[in-house]
């Protein structure tokens, strides 16, 4: 399978709260294409959904550094740093997010 498919398959697999199935799939899509974002923000998510922080973070922290503009990733790794109890990391989070949302209005 390519990585958009098992990309897909691992947006069913969330969209059906099957945390762990869409995991393995996503990492499939990851591991063929390390560079695939929106992978990259799901497996964030689903392992935030599943209350793995630190994992979350990984993904989260790697999405972020490939695209460095992208306000999600910010937004994402805000979320995580809250339920964590990191207040000002989380704050730290929002304000790059928002910064990241004026940069793209303005490009």
């Amino acid at each position: 399978m390519s990585p958009e498919e098992h990309y897909q398959k691992g947006m069913e697999h969330f969209g059906e709260d099957q945390l762990e199935l869409a995991i393995e799939e996503l990492n499939q899509a990851v591991s063929k294409k390390p560079d695939f974002g929106d992978a990259l923000h799901a497996l964030t998510m689903c392992y935030y959904h599943h209350g793995k922080f630190d994992e979350a973070l990984k993904f989260g922290r790697q999405l972020s550094a490939l695209e460095p503009t992208n306000p999600l990733a910010y937004t994402s790794l805000s979320m995580i740093f809250h339920a964590k109890g990191l207040v000002q990391e989380a704050e730290d989070m929002g304000a790059k997010a928002k910064m990241a949302e004026q940069s793209d209005k303005t490009d």
